[in-house]
């Protein structure tokens, strides 16, 4: 190893000497050590092959019953004083966290390989991406996170140039749930994942470096690591805005990224280019815009709900080198879930198909494959300096009070926004209908510090030069008295951000009201559309009463973050509030 990599080598080494592999094996990120490692694991079971006439290349994996989602409650952001960690974050010393694992990892690897995985997290010659290592005993880790990062050779040359990096160690231990912990330590930019093989758990890229470590990264540095997808809409004039987006869980994030016009919208020449559809990382450029990138090189995306009426451009990704992991599988060795045509013979745990046993796919089930397989990826993705942002936008699933579409104030609203954002359960899901869950901007399972001072963070940007993305909240799930949903979503949703596009470009009035600006009348383009005029009035009504009651829930929301909470959004939270509160005429002014 040369000098910049001796602290490298170094850790490696200390790695060998506690978890005592059989071997060492340092990616390269080549197709030939991809398929060397696929045919491990075909001769292990780890991977079954699935029908290659129509999925060539494609491969499942079937992970341990008790492993296949990620685990909050054992998830620790580990920094030196508790309170640096927030209320959002679950907390343990970084002494005894490391103790804790530590002890776990002792002699973990005897008789496995030890795999060495350099890392980037973006493209590689960008300056706005970021280097890893992760150490992991999984080949199955290994091959999903060459499909997920810029992984090998070209991202060890780079850590050997800046000669530093997030240093990431994980195994799969005895997949006991007693002993699954996945630790985060800001402050010294490491990970270690024990107990679990779960993608989110275990490829620790992705949440883990992207999000947790990432956005404590871009605090420090002045720059933004967000769960958004990033989407370029593209207009008859061959003009491109680029909109990165923010939705909690189940609130169709894929789906916007990868979205298809309605047909009319198609003839006349709009298209919609994906450029990622789960994190985005943004930094001011030099002209005082946001410029973004997707840190991620694929889709690690759940199966169930891809279908050819929902999001045929992921159903079109995942029909060739794709890993699935804990679908069904049908007679003729297709992969499978609730929502595809056909019937599945085995379920997600490999035993004949019984609906009585619950679904055939896992719930959580996954597909991970090359981003560039979409098709409507955009060469875009790659460009170093990353892409302008246009628009900022945030969105829960609220079946009544929050409108279509609004659009903030200024930023400090904004800001507002997506603090207060969130969605409201189903009985399905929880038991319980019509509880509100808080998700300030999507990143409640994610933000590895202070919520208090992550708002601070945000309020930051604000600043003489900056050219700032309009910022605004939607809501695809609003319902009428008969119980369903007003807006018909998926490719219509085209029709709201060309109003927000056009807000940006200053061609559209809108309508101001206290809770932000709505669109005007015959501003929403609803040509093709059975929309009856009424259920438009409805989708972006203002109830000033019941906005009262809700700016009143999150003022408690924002108290909930103590001394750490910024004055300036507390203020902005009064001044709505207040605002609601005056004569229609008046806030309508």
């Amino acid at each position: 190893m040369t000098s910049k990599l001796e602290v490298l080598a170094r850790w490696v080494d200390q790695i060998a000497a506690t978890t005592r592999p059989a071997k060492i094996h340092w990616c390269d990120g080549s197709d030939a050590e991809y398929h060397a490692l696929v045919q491990q694991m075909l001769h292990t079971g780890d991977l079954i092959e699935l029908n290659q006439q129509t999925h060539p290349g494609c491969y499942l994996h079937r992970s341990h019953p008790s492993d296949v989602a990620r685990v909050e409650h054992l998830t620790f952001v580990c920094t030196e004083h508790e309170e640096d960690a927030g209320p959002n974050n679950h907390w343990m010393a970084p002494a005894d966290a490391h103790a804790k694992i530590d002890a776990l990892f002792e002699g973990c690897m005897e008789g496995r390989t030890m795999y060495v995985i350099p890392y980037c997290m973006g493209p590689i010659d960008s300056p706005l991406s970021r280097c890893g290592v992760e150490i992991t005993d999984s080949p199955y880790v290994v091959v999903n996170m060459r499909t997920m990062t810029r992984m090998g050779a070209a991202a060890l040359a780079r850590i050997e140039r800046e000669g530093h990096f997030v240093k990431g160690l994980h195994s799969t231990g005895e997949l006991d749930p007693e002993r699954r912990f996945i630790m985060h330590f800001p402050e010294e930019l490491t990970i270690k994942s024990y107990g679990s093989g779960y993608g989110g758990n275990a490829l620790l890229g992705k949440k883990c470096h992207a999000l947790r470590l990432g956005s404590f990264q871009a605090r420090r540095e002045g720059w933004l690591a967000e769960h958004m997808l990033i989407v370029g809409i593209e207009n008859p004039q061959g003009q491109t805005h680029y909109v990165a987006a923010a939705f909690p869980s189940a609130c169709g994030k894929t789906n916007l990224a990868m979205l298809i016009p309605p047909e009319g919208y198609r003839k006349n020449g709009w298209r919609v280019w994906t450029i990622g559809d789960d994190i985005c990382w943004m930094r001011p450029g030099e002209d005082g815009r946001l410029y973004a990138i997707n840190p991620e090189a694929g889709f690690f995306g759940v199966a169930p709900g891809t279908s050819a009426s929902s999001n045929p451009n992921a159903l079109t990704s995942i029909s060739h080198d794709t890993i699935f992991t804990n679908v069904a599988v049908t007679a003729d060795n297709q992969p499978w879930w609730e929502g595809l045509p056909g019937t599945p013979v085995t379920d997600w745990q490999g035993r004949p198909y019984d609906p009585a046993n619950g679904p055939a796919a896992h719930p959580n089930s996954r597909f991970t494959v090359s981003a560039k397989q979409c098709p409507t990826w955009s060469s875009k993705a790659e460009d170093a300096q990353g892409v302008p942002i246009s628009a900022i936008v945030f969105g829960g699933r609220r079946p009544s009070l929050l409108p279509l579409v609004m659009e903030a104030q200024d930023w400090t609203h904004g800001v507002l926004m997506g603090a207060a954002m969130g969605s409201e359960t189903t009985a399905a899901a929880t038991g319980a209908v019509g509880v509100l869950r808080r998700d300030s901007m999507a990143m409640k399972p994610f933000c590895g510090y202070h919520y208090g001072d992550y708002f601070k963070h945000w309020l930051s940007f604000d600043k003489p030069g900056a050219k700032l993305p309009k910022i605004f909240h939607v809501n695809w799930f609003r319902k009428g008295r008969d119980g369903k949903f007003l807006w018909p979503g998926f490719g219509e949703n085209l029709r709201v951000l060309e109003w927000m596009i056009a807000r940006v470009e200053g061609k559209a009035r809108g309508v101001e009201t206290p809770i932000g600006t709505v669109p005007a009348t015959g501003e929403l383009k609803l040509e093709g559309l059975d929309l009856p005029r009424d259920t438009l009035a409805e989708l972006i009504n203002i109830d000033p009463a019941g906005w009262q009651t809700e700016l009143q829930a999150i003022g408690e929301y924002l108290d909930s973050f103590g001394d750490r909470l910024p004055a300036r959004l507390r203020q902005e939270q009064q001044r709505v509030h207040q605002a609601l509160q005056m004569p229609r005429k008046a806030a309508n002014a």
